[in-house]
């Protein structure tokens, strides 16, 4: 397999020559160890991705994957970890949709977000969800925007987490449907979800990971996704696209790396990945838990973190919420 790719990295005589004429040559990357940096604590899902897909990405290249998790400031010091990194292609950052909040809730950062950074591929979404109590007179996007217009600020919304990514969708589907909810604040996801079912608020929007079991259950009502397709797992909730709205945010996971990596690296980086994330047991391990594979080209992965943070940051702006 290393043979493999060593070949797929030696596009043309004239790519090997240049690149083998610096201090790294990209016929012979990885010659040593591959540092993967995790920007939050051990044990969290960032982490438990990250060494999932560590184990089929060393087999392939032929040299070991090693996670690194530097945590702490919102993810912000791993991330200016990696943007300081040479790029060389032995620094690889798992990278994941909180990058993007956080780029647009702080005010300064040792680091450009979106420039400082290229993507190798993208590894998997998964959507948000509007939930209600399975009683509650709202049962579509359709009622909703109905109920909301008819009562403005009648509707209440449980918020967790000011800037988080939760947060930012609630007030993101509101301005989408040109709609007005309250938002009450609880400290975690668990605690809003409880206010949700006793009826204390109407509704909340959480990671589709976290509902699903509930809502094929019965013990939460699903009102919309909002990614434009719906998600396996609950076919029976309908899209905010299918209502007729132009919403599509999800929670994600990928790989990038310092921008400058050596195209070929960077390619050959990519490829590696890619064949990584179909591995049988990483892939249902992701399924199962309810993401959907979604790897990609480094343009495409690039594109879709870029394009993210200028969301986020409109979201934030139009919601009025402060920076920190």
């Amino acid at each position: 397999m290393k043979r493999i790719l060593q070949g797929m990295l030696a596009f043309t005589a004239a790519a090997v020559a240049a690149v083998t004429a610096g201090p790294a040559s990209a016929q012979d990357w990885p010659a040593h160890p591959v540092d993967m940096v995790v920007a939050y604590g051990a044990g969290g899902g960032t982490d438990t991705v990250a060494r999932q897909l560590a184990e089929p990405l060393s087999e392939i290249l032929g040299q070991p994957v090693v996670v690194k998790n530097q945590a702490g400031a919102g993810g912000t010091i791993g991330a200016a970890a990696v943007a300081s990194a040479d790029p060389d292609g032995y620094t690889l950052y798992m990278m994941a949709a909180g990058h993007t909040v956080a780029a647009a809730m702080y005010k300064s950062l040792p680091y450009d977000p979106a420039q400082d950074f290229v993507g190798v591929s993208g590894i998997a979404t998964m959507p948000l969800v509007l939930v209600t109590r399975p009683d509650h007179e709202i049962n579509s996007i359709e009622d909703l925007v109905a109920k909301a217009k008819a009562d403005p600020g009648g509707l209440t919304i449980a918020s967790v987490g000011v800037g988080s990514t939760q947060h930012l969708t609630a007030s993101l589907i509101a301005s989408e449907l040109g709609i007005e909810l309250l938002e009450i604040p609880y400290a975690k996801t668990p605690e809003g979800l409880a206010a949700v079912l006793s009826g204390e608020v109407d509704m909340m929007v959480e990671v589709a990971a976290t509902v699903i079991g509930q809502i094929g259950a019965g013990d939460l009502k699903g009102i919309g996704v909002t990614t434009p397709e719906r998600h396996p797992a609950i076919p029976d909730v309908q899209s905010f696209a299918e209502a007729g709205h132009d919403l599509d945010v999800s929670t994600w996971y990928g790989v990038a790396a310092p921008n400058g990596v050596d195209a070929a690296i960077l390619a050959g980086a990519s490829e590696a990945v890619k064949e990584a994330i179909q591995s049988e047991a990483f892939a249902k391990s992701l399924q199962d838990r309810g993401f959907i594979l979604a790897p990609s080209s480094p343009d495409a992965f690039t594109d879709k973190f870029r394009n993210a943070i200028g969301v986020w940051q409109k979201v934030r702006e139009d919601a009025g919420i402060e920076q920190r």
